[in-house]
Protein backbone atom coordinates (compact mmCIF):
# COMPACT_ATOMS: atom_id res chain seq x y z
CA UNK A 1 0.00 0.00 0.00
CA UNK A 2 1.14 3.57 -0.69
CA UNK A 3 1.99 5.50 2.52
CA UNK A 4 -0.62 3.27 4.16
CA UNK A 5 -1.25 4.88 7.56
CA UNK A 6 -1.04 8.41 6.19
CA UNK A 7 -3.28 7.55 3.24
CA UNK A 8 -5.95 6.12 5.54
CA UNK A 9 -5.87 9.31 7.61
CA UNK A 10 -6.18 11.51 4.51
CA UNK A 11 -9.01 9.33 3.23
CA UNK A 12 -10.95 9.60 6.48
CA UNK A 13 -10.16 13.28 7.10
CA UNK A 14 -10.57 15.35 3.92
CA UNK A 15 -9.05 18.41 5.61
CA UNK A 16 -5.68 16.56 5.66
CA UNK A 17 -5.59 15.88 1.93
CA UNK A 18 -2.81 17.62 0.06
CA UNK A 19 -1.02 18.53 3.29
CA UNK A 20 2.26 17.15 4.70
CA UNK A 21 1.29 14.79 7.49
CA UNK A 22 3.07 12.12 9.49
CA UNK A 23 1.57 9.34 11.56
CA UNK A 24 3.31 8.77 14.87
CA UNK A 25 5.86 10.84 16.69
CA UNK A 26 5.07 14.07 18.50
CA UNK A 27 5.24 17.73 17.52
CA UNK A 28 7.39 18.43 20.60
CA UNK A 29 10.16 16.45 18.92
CA UNK A 30 9.85 13.20 20.86
CA UNK A 31 9.52 9.79 19.23
CA UNK A 32 9.84 8.70 15.62
CA UNK A 33 7.35 8.87 12.78
CA UNK A 34 5.77 5.68 11.42
CA UNK A 35 4.66 6.92 7.99
CA UNK A 36 4.90 10.17 6.05
CA UNK A 37 2.44 11.27 3.39
CA UNK A 38 3.81 11.89 -0.07
CA UNK A 39 3.38 15.62 0.50
CA UNK A 40 5.69 15.31 3.52
CA UNK A 41 8.20 13.22 1.61
CA UNK A 42 8.86 16.13 -0.71
CA UNK A 43 10.58 17.73 2.30
CA UNK A 44 12.68 14.61 2.95
CA UNK A 45 10.52 13.10 5.70
CA UNK A 46 10.66 9.32 5.95
CA UNK A 47 9.45 6.55 8.23
CA UNK A 48 11.59 5.92 11.35
CA UNK A 49 12.80 9.54 11.26
CA UNK A 50 12.96 11.30 14.66
CA UNK A 51 10.16 13.80 15.13
CA UNK A 52 12.66 16.55 15.90
CA UNK A 53 14.29 16.05 12.50
CA UNK A 54 10.91 16.02 10.77
CA UNK A 55 9.95 19.38 12.31
CA UNK A 56 13.23 20.95 11.20
CA UNK A 57 12.79 19.75 7.62
CA UNK A 58 9.09 20.64 7.44
CA UNK A 59 7.92 23.09 10.15
CA UNK A 60 4.34 22.94 8.85
CA UNK A 61 4.10 19.15 9.15
CA UNK A 62 0.96 17.83 10.88
CA UNK A 63 1.39 15.02 13.41
CA UNK A 64 -1.40 12.43 13.55
CA UNK A 65 -1.89 9.98 16.38
CA UNK A 66 -1.98 6.40 14.99
CA UNK A 67 -5.30 4.53 14.85
CA UNK A 68 -4.06 0.97 14.56
CA UNK A 69 -7.52 -0.49 15.02
CA UNK A 70 -8.60 1.27 11.82
CA UNK A 71 -5.44 0.26 9.96
CA UNK A 72 -6.00 -3.35 10.96
CA UNK A 73 -9.59 -3.22 9.72
CA UNK A 74 -8.49 -1.89 6.34
CA UNK A 75 -5.71 -4.47 6.20
CA UNK A 76 -8.23 -7.28 6.74
CA UNK A 77 -10.42 -5.80 4.02
CA UNK A 78 -7.50 -5.79 1.57
CA UNK A 79 -6.47 -9.30 2.64
CA UNK A 80 -9.96 -10.54 1.79
CA UNK A 81 -9.58 -9.10 -1.70
CA UNK A 82 -6.31 -11.02 -2.12
CA UNK A 83 -7.85 -14.23 -0.84
CA UNK A 84 -10.73 -13.99 -3.29
CA UNK A 85 -8.17 -14.63 -6.05
CA UNK A 86 -5.74 -17.09 -4.42
CA UNK A 87 -5.30 -18.94 -1.15
CA UNK A 88 -1.54 -18.51 -1.52
CA UNK A 89 -1.20 -15.19 0.28
CA UNK A 90 1.77 -14.50 2.56
CA UNK A 91 1.27 -11.34 4.63
CA UNK A 92 4.45 -9.53 5.63
CA UNK A 93 2.80 -6.66 7.52
CA UNK A 94 -0.49 -4.78 7.64
CA UNK A 95 0.21 -3.22 4.25
CA UNK A 96 2.31 -5.74 2.35
CA UNK A 97 1.88 -9.29 1.04
CA UNK A 98 3.11 -11.80 -1.50
CA UNK A 99 0.58 -13.57 -3.72
CA UNK A 100 1.25 -16.67 -5.81
CA UNK A 101 -1.24 -16.39 -8.67
CA UNK A 102 0.09 -19.19 -10.85
CA UNK A 103 -3.34 -20.71 -10.23
CA UNK A 104 -6.14 -18.30 -9.38
CA UNK A 105 -9.89 -18.36 -8.86
CA UNK A 106 -10.75 -16.54 -12.10
CA UNK A 107 -8.35 -18.57 -14.29
CA UNK A 108 -6.58 -15.42 -15.44
CA UNK A 109 -3.37 -16.47 -17.22
CA UNK A 110 -1.86 -12.96 -17.07
CA UNK A 111 -0.45 -12.04 -13.68
CA UNK A 112 -0.16 -8.44 -14.86
CA UNK A 113 -3.86 -8.17 -15.72
CA UNK A 114 -4.71 -9.83 -12.42
CA UNK A 115 -2.57 -7.30 -10.55
CA UNK A 116 -4.41 -4.50 -12.36
CA UNK A 117 -7.76 -5.95 -11.30
CA UNK A 118 -6.66 -6.33 -7.68
CA UNK A 119 -5.38 -2.75 -7.56
CA UNK A 120 -8.66 -1.54 -9.08
CA UNK A 121 -10.70 -3.39 -6.46
CA UNK A 122 -8.55 -2.03 -3.63
CA UNK A 123 -9.15 1.49 -4.93
CA UNK A 124 -12.88 0.97 -5.37
CA UNK A 125 -13.47 -0.75 -2.03
CA UNK A 126 -11.09 1.17 0.24
CA UNK A 127 -10.41 4.45 -1.56
CA UNK A 128 -6.67 3.74 -1.28
CA UNK A 129 -3.95 3.07 -3.85
CA UNK A 130 -1.59 0.11 -3.96
CA UNK A 131 1.58 -0.54 -5.93
CA UNK A 132 2.28 -4.00 -7.32
CA UNK A 133 5.29 -5.88 -8.63
CA UNK A 134 4.88 -8.87 -10.94
CA UNK A 135 7.56 -11.46 -11.61
CA UNK A 136 8.45 -15.12 -11.32
CA UNK A 137 9.95 -15.11 -7.83
CA UNK A 138 9.71 -13.29 -4.52
CA UNK A 139 12.87 -11.21 -4.82
CA UNK A 140 11.99 -9.72 -8.19
CA UNK A 141 8.30 -9.22 -7.38
CA UNK A 142 9.20 -7.32 -4.22
CA UNK A 143 11.77 -5.13 -5.97
CA UNK A 144 9.26 -4.42 -8.74
CA UNK A 145 6.52 -3.41 -6.26
CA UNK A 146 8.70 -0.61 -4.92
CA UNK A 147 10.00 0.52 -8.30
CA UNK A 148 7.14 2.72 -9.51
CA UNK A 149 5.43 4.15 -6.43
CA UNK A 150 2.90 5.48 -5.69
CA UNK A 151 0.01 3.81 -7.50
CA UNK A 152 2.33 1.90 -9.82
CA UNK A 153 2.62 -1.49 -11.48
CA UNK A 154 5.95 -2.95 -12.62
CA UNK A 155 6.48 -6.22 -14.49
CA UNK A 156 9.81 -8.03 -14.62
CA UNK A 157 9.45 -10.99 -17.03
CA UNK A 158 12.12 -13.71 -17.15
CA UNK A 159 13.77 -12.39 -20.32
CA UNK A 160 14.17 -8.90 -18.80
CA UNK A 161 15.30 -9.93 -15.32
CA UNK A 162 19.05 -9.93 -15.93
CA UNK A 163 19.08 -6.47 -17.51
CA UNK A 164 16.92 -5.13 -14.70
CA UNK A 165 19.19 -6.57 -12.01
CA UNK A 166 22.38 -5.29 -13.66
CA UNK A 167 21.29 -1.65 -13.53
CA UNK A 168 19.84 -1.85 -10.02
CA UNK A 169 21.82 -0.10 -7.23
CA UNK A 170 22.72 -2.59 -4.51
CA UNK A 171 20.91 -0.44 -1.96
CA UNK A 172 17.66 -1.30 -3.76
CA UNK A 173 18.20 -5.06 -3.30
CA UNK A 174 15.79 -6.49 -0.76
CA UNK A 175 17.89 -7.84 2.09
CA UNK A 176 20.69 -5.32 1.65
CA UNK A 177 20.53 -2.85 4.53
CA UNK A 178 22.47 0.37 4.97
CA UNK A 179 25.43 -1.26 6.70
CA UNK A 180 25.72 -3.98 4.05
CA UNK A 181 25.28 -1.41 1.29
CA UNK A 182 28.16 0.65 2.67
CA UNK A 183 30.38 -2.43 2.92
CA UNK A 184 29.53 -3.47 -0.65
CA UNK A 185 30.33 0.02 -1.93
CA UNK A 186 33.68 -0.08 -0.13
CA UNK A 187 34.36 -3.31 -2.06
CA UNK A 188 33.41 -1.63 -5.33
CA UNK A 189 29.97 -3.25 -5.57
CA UNK A 190 27.66 -0.46 -6.68
CA UNK A 191 25.13 -2.26 -8.90
CA UNK A 192 23.75 -5.69 -9.60
CA UNK A 193 26.20 -6.01 -12.47
CA UNK A 194 29.08 -5.44 -10.05
CA UNK A 195 27.63 -8.05 -7.70
CA UNK A 196 27.46 -10.58 -10.54
CA UNK A 197 31.22 -10.39 -10.93
CA UNK A 198 31.82 -11.89 -7.49
CA UNK A 199 32.16 -15.60 -6.86
CA UNK A 200 29.89 -17.21 -4.29
CA UNK A 201 32.74 -18.16 -1.99
CA UNK A 202 34.14 -14.63 -1.96
CA UNK A 203 30.74 -13.23 -1.02
CA UNK A 204 30.44 -15.77 1.80
CA UNK A 205 33.89 -14.76 3.03
CA UNK A 206 32.79 -11.14 3.24
CA UNK A 207 29.12 -11.43 4.21
CA UNK A 208 28.75 -14.82 5.86
CA UNK A 209 25.78 -17.05 4.96
CA UNK A 210 24.01 -14.07 3.42
CA UNK A 211 26.65 -14.21 0.70
CA UNK A 212 24.87 -17.23 -0.81
CA UNK A 213 21.64 -15.22 -0.96
CA UNK A 214 23.39 -12.25 -2.58
CA UNK A 215 25.05 -14.52 -5.13
CA UNK A 216 21.72 -16.05 -6.15
CA UNK A 217 19.57 -12.91 -6.29
CA UNK A 218 22.19 -11.16 -8.40
CA UNK A 219 21.35 -13.85 -10.96
CA UNK A 220 17.59 -13.67 -10.47
CA UNK A 221 17.46 -16.93 -8.51
CA UNK A 222 15.08 -17.14 -5.54
CA UNK A 223 13.39 -20.47 -4.83
CA UNK A 224 11.38 -19.37 -1.76
CA UNK A 225 7.70 -20.31 -1.96
CA UNK A 226 4.78 -18.11 -0.98
CA UNK A 227 3.73 -19.55 2.36
CA UNK A 228 0.24 -18.82 3.70
CA UNK A 229 0.41 -18.21 7.43
CA UNK A 230 -3.16 -18.73 8.52
CA UNK A 231 -6.39 -20.55 7.84
CA UNK A 232 -9.03 -18.24 6.39
CA UNK A 233 -11.36 -17.36 9.24
CA UNK A 234 -13.72 -14.93 7.57
CA UNK A 235 -15.07 -13.62 4.30
CA UNK A 236 -16.53 -10.15 4.12
CA UNK A 237 -16.91 -6.78 2.43
CA UNK A 238 -17.57 -3.25 3.58
CA UNK A 239 -18.08 0.21 2.12
CA UNK A 240 -17.08 3.60 3.49
CA UNK A 241 -19.30 6.35 2.14
CA UNK A 242 -18.19 9.79 0.96
CA UNK A 243 -21.40 11.19 2.45
CA UNK A 244 -23.05 9.77 5.56
CA UNK A 245 -26.23 7.77 5.03
CA UNK A 246 -29.27 9.08 6.88
CA UNK A 247 -32.20 7.33 5.18
CA UNK A 248 -33.20 3.69 5.72
CA UNK A 249 -33.69 3.01 1.95
CA UNK A 250 -30.10 4.15 1.32
CA UNK A 251 -28.79 1.82 4.01
CA UNK A 252 -30.75 -1.21 2.86
CA UNK A 253 -29.69 -0.59 -0.75
CA UNK A 254 -26.03 -0.56 0.33
CA UNK A 255 -26.49 -3.74 2.36
CA UNK A 256 -27.95 -5.39 -0.74
CA UNK A 257 -24.78 -4.55 -2.70
CA UNK A 258 -22.48 -5.64 0.11
CA UNK A 259 -24.37 -8.94 0.49
CA UNK A 260 -23.87 -9.56 -3.23
CA UNK A 261 -20.12 -8.94 -2.88
CA UNK A 262 -19.79 -11.32 0.06
CA UNK A 263 -21.81 -13.98 -1.74
CA UNK A 264 -19.62 -13.67 -4.83
CA UNK A 265 -16.43 -14.00 -2.82
CA UNK A 266 -17.70 -17.03 -0.91
CA UNK A 267 -18.86 -18.68 -4.13
CA UNK A 268 -15.48 -18.06 -5.79
CA UNK A 269 -13.64 -19.92 -3.04
CA UNK A 270 -16.45 -22.42 -2.39
CA UNK A 271 -16.90 -21.63 1.29
CA UNK A 272 -19.93 -21.33 3.55
CA UNK A 273 -20.30 -20.07 7.10
CA UNK A 274 -22.63 -20.02 10.08
CA UNK A 275 -22.03 -16.66 11.77
CA UNK A 276 -23.04 -13.44 10.00
CA UNK A 277 -21.83 -10.13 11.41
CA UNK A 278 -23.05 -6.64 10.55
CA UNK A 279 -20.68 -3.73 11.16
CA UNK A 280 -21.92 -0.16 11.41
CA UNK A 281 -19.70 2.89 11.84
CA UNK A 282 -21.46 6.12 12.67
CA UNK A 283 -20.51 9.63 11.57
CA UNK A 284 -18.39 10.20 14.71
CA UNK A 285 -16.43 6.93 14.08
CA UNK A 286 -18.21 4.99 16.83
CA UNK A 287 -18.30 1.42 15.54
CA UNK A 288 -20.60 -1.40 16.60
CA UNK A 289 -21.11 -4.98 15.44
CA UNK A 290 -24.13 -7.27 15.65
CA UNK A 291 -23.91 -11.00 14.95
CA UNK A 292 -26.19 -13.97 14.43
CA UNK A 293 -25.18 -17.64 14.28
CA UNK A 294 -27.38 -19.83 12.09
CA UNK A 295 -28.05 -23.54 12.47
CA UNK A 296 -26.37 -24.50 9.19
CA UNK A 297 -23.65 -23.34 6.78
CA UNK A 298 -24.82 -20.75 4.25
CA UNK A 299 -23.48 -18.49 1.52
CA UNK A 300 -26.72 -17.53 -0.25
CA UNK A 301 -27.04 -13.82 -1.01
CA UNK A 302 -30.63 -13.60 0.23
CA UNK A 303 -29.75 -15.20 3.56
CA UNK A 304 -26.84 -12.80 4.02
CA UNK A 305 -29.01 -9.81 3.16
CA UNK A 306 -32.03 -10.85 5.25
CA UNK A 307 -29.84 -11.55 8.28
CA UNK A 308 -28.08 -8.20 7.92
CA UNK A 309 -31.46 -6.43 7.78
CA UNK A 310 -32.57 -8.19 10.96
CA UNK A 311 -29.32 -7.24 12.70
CA UNK A 312 -29.74 -3.65 11.52
CA UNK A 313 -32.81 -3.35 13.76
CA UNK A 314 -30.52 -3.57 16.79
CA UNK A 315 -28.52 -0.48 15.77
CA UNK A 316 -29.02 3.29 15.90
CA UNK A 317 -28.96 3.62 12.12
CA UNK A 318 -32.40 5.29 12.16
CA UNK A 319 -31.14 8.00 14.48
CA UNK A 320 -27.43 8.48 13.67
CA UNK A 321 -25.76 9.11 10.29
CA UNK A 322 -23.89 6.04 9.03
CA UNK A 323 -20.36 6.33 7.66
CA UNK A 324 -19.56 2.67 6.98
CA UNK A 325 -21.41 -0.62 6.56
CA UNK A 326 -19.92 -4.09 6.42
CA UNK A 327 -20.98 -7.72 6.38
CA UNK A 328 -18.70 -10.62 7.26
CA UNK A 329 -19.17 -14.36 7.59
CA UNK A 330 -17.20 -16.45 10.08
CA UNK A 331 -17.40 -19.96 11.53
CA UNK A 332 -16.55 -21.24 8.05
CA UNK A 333 -16.67 -24.79 6.74
CA UNK A 334 -13.11 -24.67 5.35
CA UNK A 335 -11.75 -27.06 7.99
CA UNK A 336 -14.42 -29.57 7.06
CA UNK A 337 -13.12 -29.38 3.50
CA UNK A 338 -9.53 -29.84 4.59
CA UNK A 339 -8.43 -26.32 3.64
CA UNK A 340 -5.68 -25.73 6.15
CA UNK A 341 -3.61 -23.00 4.56
CA UNK A 342 -0.69 -25.31 3.84
CA UNK A 343 1.51 -24.52 0.84
CA UNK A 344 0.31 -26.35 -2.25
CA UNK A 345 2.55 -27.99 -4.82
CA UNK A 346 1.91 -26.43 -8.21
CA UNK A 347 3.16 -28.19 -11.35
CA UNK A 348 4.64 -25.14 -13.06
CA UNK A 349 8.24 -24.34 -13.88
CA UNK A 350 7.60 -20.60 -13.81
CA UNK A 351 5.29 -19.04 -11.28
CA UNK A 352 3.45 -15.77 -11.33
CA UNK A 353 4.12 -13.86 -8.13
CA UNK A 354 2.74 -10.53 -7.06
CA UNK A 355 4.08 -8.39 -4.28
CA UNK A 356 2.05 -5.56 -2.79
CA UNK A 357 4.52 -3.57 -0.77
CA UNK A 358 4.60 -0.58 1.60
CA UNK A 359 6.70 2.46 0.81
Amino acid sequence: MDAFYASVEQRDHPNLRGKPIVVGGRPNGRGVIATASYEARKFGLRSAMPSSRAVKLCPQVIFIRPRFDVYREVSVQIREIFLSYTELVEPLSLDEAYLDVTENTISQPSATLLAKEIRKRIKEETGLTASAGVSYNKFLAKIASDYNKPDGLTLIPPDKADAFIKQLPVGKFHGVGKVTEEKMQQLGIMTGEDLQQWKEWDLVQNFGKAGVYYYNIARGVDSREVKPTRVRKSVGAENTFHEDLTQRPQITAELRQISAKVHKRMAEIELKGKTITLKVRYHNFDTITRSATLTGFVNEEEVLYDTAIQLLKDTDSDERPVRLLGISVTNLDNQLKGITGIQLDLPFQKKSLLSFEPD
